[in-house]
């Protein structure tokens, strides 16, 4: 595209995104970019029916979700093939009721086996379903077809998206392929950074052997073979208690809210600030993870102030090395416990 050119097709796609108003003006204008750049480079048929289709999901799963924005939703994992009368339905089915009764929300793939335990336990009014469409095995459970919060989704990609974005917790049971798909790209996204710290909760029956075993290759192989750190272990925890799962997911709420990096300084925004002794235990603990000076107590930073990011929460900030990320579990099992 010569320089006229360009210029005409950005004045364009400038007066398109004033026409759309919405308020993030600059992103709009990225993903127009982005949209007439992969048309400008002749993209192969299958490349533009791919790109379209996972924009298009995207949006439909985005609109699903959106009304339930403020509502704690949980994610739950698990085979689709696991019946009935198996005990890890059972399991699935009353820890999804005991997040509903705590008022969470809760999110599956829509499937058979786990996942209608699942929306089961939860009920119709505070289940979500993105279900993956397969030539076999996967079919809408019951509880769930005609559901205004059912979306249906071509790839696994951008069904993995919503199954972990929108969700502040996570339980995985015991599952084939998929579940161990879901579980690793889960504590991946945790041990990298990409993920903003949450609870995975590996749920077992009671006697169960399968999250045991797998435990036990991640030390024996990952962990022994240098692949991953001690710490590592530290992104995940494991029970065989329905309760126990429940309470995990809860209480890494209790006063933990978000986190935010703003440049190379990491802020953890709180329900309530913490004490003098809090701050002191935190720094002798985690001092490390610190690249200069200490942690200590922060108003918003201004991009926060800029966008209106929870400005009005309590926050520590500290320039962060953006390492050790399983640490950082640790420091919020600290504020929460203050």
């Amino acid at each position: 595209m010569n320089e006229r050119r360009s210029a005409e097709v950005h004045a364009l796609v400038e007066a398109l995104a004033d026409d759309v108003g919405n308020s993030n003006h600059r992103y709009v204008v990225e993903l127009l970019n982005a949209a007439v750049g992969l048309v400008s480079d002749h993209p192969s048929r299958l490349d533009l029916k791919i790109a379209s289709a996972a924009l298009t999901e995207m949006r439909q799963a985005f609109a699903t979700f959106a009304p339930y924005h403020d509502h704690k939703k949980v994610t739950i994992f698990g085979s689709a093939r696991t019946q009935p009368d198996d005990t890890a339905y059972k399991a699935a089915h009353d820890v999804a009721s005991g997040m509903a009764e705590r008022g969470w929300m809760v999110v599956t793939g829509a499937g058979p086996g786990i996942m209608a335990a699942a929306n089961h336990g939860a009920g119709r009014d505070m289940s979500f379903g993105v279900n993956i469409r397969l030539p076999f095995e996967q079919e809408v459970n019951a509880l769930l077809h005609g559901d205004e919060k059912l979306v249906e989704m071509k790839y696994f990609f951008t069904r993995k998206l919503m199954l972990m974005k929108e969700s502040a917790g996570f339980i995985a049971l015991p599952g084939g392929f998929g579940t161990q798909d879901e579980t690793f790209e889960l504590l991946t996204l945790q041990q990298t950074g990409k993920g903003e710290p949450a609870p995975v909760v590996l749920l077992d029956v009671p006697g169960g052997s399968y999250w045991e075993s797998w435990v036990e290759f991640i030390t024996t192989e990952l962990e022994g073979g240098g692949m991953i750190n001690p710490i590592d272990h530290g992104l995940y925890s494991l029970t065989d208690d329905v309760d126990q799962a429940c309470e995990e997911v809860v209480s890494f709420w209790r006063n933990y809210h978000s986190v935010r990096y703003v440049g190379e300084r990491l802020v953890v925004r709180m329900n309530r600030p913490l004490p003098d002794e809090a701050l002191e235990e935190i720094n002798d603990r985690f001092g490390y993870l610190v690249d200069s000076g200490q942690i200590t107590p922060s108003k918003a930073l201004r991009p926060e102030v800029v966008d209106d990011d929870v400005v009005d929460l309590p926050r520590i900030a500290f320039d962060y090395g953006r390492s050790h990320y399983g640490k950082l579990r640790g420091l919020i099992e600290v504020v929460n416990r203050y």
